[in-house]
């Protein structure tokens, strides 16, 4: 989509340091981060919301990273959130998921 965020980011539009990349999707730092870890996996490919994927490997890529960065950044132990907003929810319609951490207590 020419005027979507993530799509420029993809694109390399706007420059961005990727923390994950496959042929898939891209991983980033959230610009307002909520944890230490804050990062978006976005699917190359513009896809509004989860109700309109359609592939498995998008997931899959997604599984693949968020275990990469969960194992690089210690997150394993310690507590994180995986979060994906549909429907209206997201600020940004393109699909997308945060990985958070660390939360709790066990710092």
């Amino acid at each position: 989509m020419e005027d979507c965020i993530f799509c420029k980011i993809v694109r390399g539009e706007i420059p961005k340091e990727f923390r994950y990349k496959d042929d898939n999707i891209v991983a980033f730092d959230d610009i307002n981060p909520a944890a230490k870890t804050h990062v978006i996996f976005a699917p190359k490919e513009h896809i509004k919301a989860f109700e309109d994927l359609t592939s498995d490997a998008i997931l899959g890529s997604v599984r693949l990273g968020m275990q990469k960065l969960i194992s690089e950044k210690n997150l394993a132990g310690v507590g994180y959130k995986i979060i994906v907003n549909g429907g209206g929810a997201q600020i940004v319609d393109h699909l997308h998921f945060h990985l958070i951490g660390p939360i709790g207590l066990k710092v």
